[in-house]
């Protein structure tokens, strides 16, 4: 006997609760949509903090500011005051003093290191641009 149904040509895309992704997913549909695929890739590509694609590059190729700098510099305060109050049983007193100094001293630290590999990060990348076929490891 004939089948009376149209078989489907391709596959359902969905969930069973009615969602249904936009995002292409697995093999393109035609030729077309496989050149289209490739020429966005080309425009912008994906970098991460050492090249490598697939990174989140936007975080990692900002400028250091102090106030993340202080940021970082508190919260390792706070971590070695709790190391101090707790762990090696200090009075609260002389452990947040300690605390005190160490924030005087890591935020112009972080800042300085930050902003050293920074400008390291930036070197690599322009030299990257310009060619890169002077790099060390051939």
């Amino acid at each position: 006997m004939a089948q009376t149904k149209k078989k489907r040509k391709r596959k359902h895309r969905g969930t069973q609760t009615g969602r249904v992704d936009t995002r292409p997913r697995g093999r393109p549909q035609n030729r077309a949509e496989a050149r289209q695929r490739a020429q966005a890739r080309r425009k912008s590509p994906k970098k991460g903090a050492r090249g490598e694609k697939g990174g989140r590059a936007g975080s990692r190729m900002s400028p250091p500011t102090w106030g993340s700098a202080f940021f970082k510099g508190v919260f390792a305060a706070v971590v070695f005051f709790a190391l101090i109050a707790l762990v090696f049983k200090r009075p609260p007193a002389s452990a947040a003093a300690l605390a005190g100094f160490m924030v005087i001293f890591y935020v112009p630290l972080g800042y300085y290191t930050d902003s050293f590999f920074y400008r390291r990060r930036m070197s690599q990348a322009a030299r990257d641009r310009e060619g890169g076929s002077d790099r060390r490891d051939k």
